[in-house]
């Protein structure tokens, strides 16, 4: 792996490319120089062999013409003749020479031991052409030792007549060796070029290399997160701006990280510290960015991955049109849940959503924001009831005063008893609407907080003990016995009297209404489990209150039993004025009851001395 991964290096390859270009161009000069070489002493040696064998046809041309050998004594000394001039012309090169007349029988021969030949035909294709009178004869042969020789044959002519040739047969191996030799010299040279150009071009390449080294280095770096590396500057040419470009692009791109970066911390602050739920979603509808509030509104404990449509409830078909515009809200309403005998109301989350455009794409996501609206909508709820709530109450006795106005008008006033009757149910309808009117007041003082308190010393026994005598003609009526407790060392404690005394009237006429004859009504006053709170209990035996109202009993005009409740006078703010009271004290007030067995409603209040202080 090592070797194969340094082969792949630059530097290697701008090495074997230095060597493959100049093996080639070698190659391509080595084989044009040595065919020309070659052709050249070809040439040279064919030129050489034609010139010799020219000068030897002039010098046997008398020879060999017919009229010269008819007028000589005998043949014998013209064949010695020849022979002697061939043997002394060719004897240096080695070259056979043949002399041949013009019946192609060889005359004379430059090499001894052909001697033997002399007389005899010589019957090659090139003999029979020269003494066709045809002068280019010439070719290339192998001969039995493989050899290669050069066969030339000339004509020999005199007076325009060809009385014979001449036939040369030399040998090429010289030629051969020095076209060898020039072969062995030229690829000598391409060994010592290559060397030469591998360590030329290693050093020429780590010129190269080394700032890509640089530059590969400060990548690996910056890909790690480092930016404050810088890529060596070693010139002006290409790699050196590249270089540049690259430190220049570093230190922008750590910028622009950083930036990200702050970005991202923001974007994740606001995410986290929003009120309101954030689920961002890709164009496939999978949810990709959220944040923990999204996660609390949706009682859910992770979302990724999930899709948009399953996670809200919503058909894709409707997600797809929600998508189709900026601003588009949707209601959601949670399932009913059951907490042991209670039933909680289903919360309401309303859903806007926005869709993520991007340039030349369109939509390529989506932006849900979630908002509870639960208490708006109780709110919404409540104030509507409040509404609907203050009309009936007024109507009922408007009606009623109406109704007996109109009967009096009618002459029930001439009826002395009757009238009478009827003038006492228009006082009473009155006074309940004065009552209503005056509790309606009295609870917008204290939801504006401009009741304010006029806190004093107070003795709780005689506090409770007062409240208890203030009911003791209702109380004999019911035969109700009543008991009144304040803890041992507990004696007085900082309220406003006049307030408190309001709200254990409330508590107190309600035990008495709600109790049926001969129970018992406790009066108690203790400190609470945080030693600095005091914890003031009415506590009945009567009829009790269904768990499932237990919930909404101090919301306003509430009634467990509506008919029964407004026929014994009640306005049905009673218990919401003893909330508001307490709470302007600083305090919470609870209710427990167990149906058929009875009520206990408790205060809690802030326990303090004089001047304010905590006890």
């Amino acid at each position: 792996m090592k070797l194969s991964s340094f082969f792949r290096t630059i530097q290697v390859k701008l090495v074997i490319i230095y060597l493959l270009l100049i093996l080639v161009a070698m190659q391509v000069i080595g084989v044009y120089f040595i065919s020309t070489v070659k052709q050249s002493l070809i040439t040279n040696f064919t030129s050489n062999l034609k010139e010799q064998s020219d000068i030897l046809a002039k010098f046997a041309a008398p020879s060999l013409s017919p009229h010269v050998e008819a007028e000589a004594d005998s043949t014998d000394s013209t064949t010695e003749d020849l022979n002697l001039v061939v043997r002394n012309l060719f004897s240096i090169s080695g070259t056979e020479v043949q002399v041949l007349d013009f019946n192609g029988r060889i005359i004379a021969t430059s090499l001894q031991v052909h001697q033997s030949n002399i007389g005899k035909k010589n019957r090659s294709l090139a003999v029979s052409r020269a003494l066709q009178n045809i002068s280019d004869n010439e070719q290339e042969i192998m001969d039995d030792d493989h050899i290669r020789k050069k066969v030339i044959a000339q004509p020999v002519v005199y007076n325009d007549k060809v009385v014979g040739a001449v036939y040369v047969v030399a040998s090429m191996t010289e030629l051969y060796e020095t076209v060898s030799r020039v072969n062995q010299i030229f690829i000598s040279g391409i060994f010592i070029a290559l060397t030469m150009t591998g360590l030329l071009g290693v050093v020429l390449a780590h010129t190269i290399t080394s700032p890509i080294k640089g530059l590969t280095k400060q990548a690996e770096a910056v890909a790690e997160g480092n930016f404050d590396l810088q890529a060596p500057v070693l010139g002006d040419d290409e790699i050196g701006r590249l270089s540049m470009a690259f430190n220049d692009m570093t230190v922008r791109l750590k910028e622009a990280l950083s930036i990200n970066e702050e970005e991202k911390e923001k974007l994740v602050s606001i995410l986290s510290n929003m009120s309101d739920g954030v689920l961002a979603a890709d164009e496939q509808g999978e949810i990709i960015v959220w944040n923990q509030r999204a996660l609390e509104l949706l009682q859910i404990k992770k979302c990724e991955g999930m899709q948009l449509s399953e996670l809200l409830s919503i058909t894709p078909h409707k997600l797809n049109e929600l998508m189709q515009a900026r601003g588009q809200t949707y209601i959601v309403t949670g399932d009913d849940e059951a907490d042991g005998d209670d039933v909680k109301e289903p919360g309401m989350l309303r859903l806007t959503f926005n869709p993520i455009h991007r340039r030349e794409t369109g939509i390529v996501g989506m932006i849900a924001v979630i908002q509870d609206v639960t208490e708006q909508e109780k709110l919404e709820q409540s104030r509507k009831q409040f509404v609907a709530n203050v009309s009936h109450e007024l109507r009922t006795p408007l009606t009623t005063i109406k109704s007996y106005a109109e009967a009096l008008q009618d002459g029930a006033l001439e009826e002395e008893q009757l009238a009478e009757r009827f003038v006492g149910v228009i006082s009473n309808e009155t006074e309940r609407m004065i009552r209503l009117v005056t509790d309606l007041l009295h609870l917008s003082r204290l939801d504006s907080n401009t009741s304010s308190l006029r806190k004093q010393r107070i003795n709780l026994h005689d506090m409770l003990d007062e409240v208890a005598d203030r009911f003791s003609f209702q109380l004999h009526q019911k035969s109700i016995q009543t008991y009144v407790s304040v803890e041992r060392g507990l004696k007085t404690a900082w309220l406003d009297r006049d307030q408190i005394d309001q709200v254990l009237d409330n508590l107190m006429s309600n035990a008495i209404k709600y109790t049926l004859d001969g129970g018992a009504i406790y009066l108690s006053a203790k400190r609470s489990a945080l030693i600095s709170d005091l914890q003031i209990s009415v506590q009945d035996t009567g009829i009790g209150i269904p768990r499932k109202d237990l919930s909404k009993i101090f919301e306003r005009f509430y009634r467990v039993d509506k008919a029964r409740s407004r026929n014994m006078g009640g306005t049905g703010l009673g218990l919401s004025i003893a909330r508001e009271i307490v709470k302007a004290h600083g305090g919470s007030i609870s209710l427990d009851s167990v149906l058929n067995e009875g009520t206990t409603v408790t205060m809690n209040l802030p326990l303090l001395q004089e001047g304010g202080d905590r006890a």
